[in-house]
C-alpha cells in the first residue's frame, strides 16, 4: 500500500539498497510504510537499485517508493546513492531481503530523536537482540560476528554488539561529516569506525532477525570473502595494530639478541655469537620499518580525510620534525660508519688478511645496521613531510 505523502517536512528517509530482489523488497517496502503510518512519521522511501534485471522496480514503483539508480556496483555504492538523493535529517538503511522487520525502525527513530548520531540494530542476545532459527549461519553466529565486533570496540571503542546489523539510523548530518569512501560490504563497518572515532553519540536497539526470504537466488554476502575484506578493513584503520604492536615484537626481539650476543654469553649448551647479531639486526631493522610504516600510513590517512585527526599524531609532530629526524639519521650514521671503519682497522692490522670473525663482526653487524637505519630515517623523515602537507 502507497503512503500519502506527508505534507509536512520529511524527517526520515528509510533507503533500501536493492539487486534482483523481486522475492522481498515489496514485504520490505509494505512494512516500512506500514511503520511510517502508524506512527506519524513523516517519510519517505528510497530504493537504491544497483542494477536490477528482474522485476524489483516495478514493484517499488507500484508501491511509492523513489527509485534512485546507482551504476556504480557495490553495496557501499548503492547506499551512498540513496543516502545522497534522501531529503530527511534521519536516514534509516536496511536490508531488502526481508531478515529485518522494518517495522521496528520507530524505536530507532526514537532514539535519534532524543539526539544519538546513530543507532545501531543488534541482532545478538549480547545486546538484548533475537536470531529466529536459520536466519544466521553457524559461523557468522558464533564466530565472525563475535569476533569482529569485540575488535571493533577493543580497537576503536565502538559501543557496538552487532557491527554487521544491516539495520540501522543515523543523521544524515552525521554521515556527511564522516565522509564514507568504501563502495562495498565494507561501508557497514567504516561507519561505525568512523563515527567511533570522531565522537559521535551511539547507541544501540535490539531486533530480530528473520531467515532470508529470497528463493531466486543465494545471498549476496561471502563468508570468508567479506570476512576478510572486513578484518582488512580493520587493519587499515588501525595502524597501531597493523604496524605498531609487530613494531614492538621485532625490536624485543632484537635488543634481547644484542643483549646476549655482544658479550657472547652461554645460556646452558647454547651460545650466542656473530649469528645471533644478524639475526637481532634483522629484528631491529624490520621493527623499524613497522613504525616507520604506522606513520607514514597515519599521516596519509589523517590527511586525506580517511581517518579524524589524531591527537597522540600531533604531539609526535610537535616532538619531530625533519630537521630533528636528519640530526638523529646524521649520529646513527655517524656512530655506523665509525663502527664499520673500526672494523677496516682490524682487517688493516692484519695485512688485509685472515680475521677473527667472532669478535670483528661484534662492530660489522651493529655498524651496517647503525647504517641501514639512518639511510631509513633519511628518507623517511622527507618522505612524511611531503605525506603531510596540506593541500588548499
Amino acid at each position: 500500500m502507497e503512503f500519502e505523502t506527508q505534507t509536512a517536512a520529511i524527517e526520515t528517509s528509510v533507503v533500501i539498497p536493492c539487486l534482483n530482489e523481486e522475492d522481498t523488497l515489496g514485504s520490505c517496502i509494505e512494512k516500512a510504510w506500514q511503520a511510517l503510518r502508524e506512527h506519524n512519521i513523516a517519510g519517505e522511501i528510497i530504493v537504491a537499485d544497483n542494477g536490477s534485471t528482474d522485476s524489483s522496480r516495478t514493484i517499488a514503483e507500484n508501491q511509492g517508493a523513489r527509485i534512485v539508480m546507482v551504476k556504480e556496483p557495490g553495496y557501499g555504492s548503492a547506499l551512498m546513492g540513496g543516502i545522497a538523493a534522501a531529503k530527511g535529517r534521519f536516514v534509516i538503511i536496511g536490508d531488502a531481503d526481508a531478515s529485518y522487520d522494518f517495522l521496528e525502525i520507530p524505536k530507532i527513530v526514537k532514539k535519534l530523536r532524543e539526539g544519538f548520531d546513530l543507532v545501531q540494530g543488534c541482532r545478538l542476545p549480547a545486546g538484548g537482540g533475537s536470531i529466529q532459527p536459520g536466519a544466521m549461519p553457524f559461523l557468522h553466529r558464533w564466530i565472525g560476528n563475535p569476533l569482529f565486533s569485540f575488535l571493533v570496540r577493543r580497537w576503536f571503542n565502538a559501543p557496538i554488539n552487532d557491527v554487521y546489523c544491516g539495520l540501522r539510523g543515523f543523521s544524515k548530518a552525521m554521515y556527511q561529516r564522516l565522509d564514507q569512501r568504501c563502495t562495498g560490504m565494507e561501508f557497514a563497518t567504516e561507519m561505525i569506525i568512523k563515527a567511533s572515532l570522531h565522537g559521535e553519540k551511539i547507541v544501540e536497539v535490539p531486533i530480530t532477525l528473520y531467515p532470508d526470504g529470497r528463493r531466486s537466488h543465494t545471498p549476496h554476502l561471502k563468508t570468508f570473502r567479506d570476512g576478510w575484506r572486513t578484518f582488512r578493513y580493520f587493519l587499515m584503520c588501525s595502524p597501531r595494530w597493523l604496524f605498531l604492536v609487530p613494531s614492538g615484537v621485532f625490536i624485543a626481539f632484537g635488543l634481547l639478541g644484542y643483549l646476549v650476543a655482544m658479550p657472547g654469553l652461554s645460556i646452558g649448551r647454547s651460545t650466542f655469537d656473530a649469528h645471533t647479531l644478524l639475526f637481532a639486526s634483522l629484528a631491529i631493522l624490520c621493527g623499524y620499518q613497522c613504525i616507520l610504516f604506522a606513520i607514514f600510513a597515519k599521516t596519509f590517512a589523517v590527511t586525506e580525510g580517511f581517518l579524524p585527526p589524531d591527537r597522540h599524531l600531533e604531539r609526535f609532530f610537535e616532538v619531530v620534525n625533519l630537521e630533528k629526524g636528519l640530526v638523529v639519521a646524521a649520529l646513527a650514521l655517524l656512530a655506523g660508519g665509525g663502527l664499520l671503519l673500526a672494523a677496516i682497522r682490524q682487517w688493516w692490522l692484519t695485512g688485509f688478511g685472515h680475521l677473527d670473525y667472532a669478535y670483528t663482526m661484534r662492530f660489522v653487524v651493529p655498524g651496517a645496521t647503525l647504517v641501514a637505519l639512518g639511510f631509513q630515517t633519511v628518507f623517511s623523515s622527507f618522505f612524511v613531510s611531503i605525506l603531510g602537507m596540506r593541500r588548499k
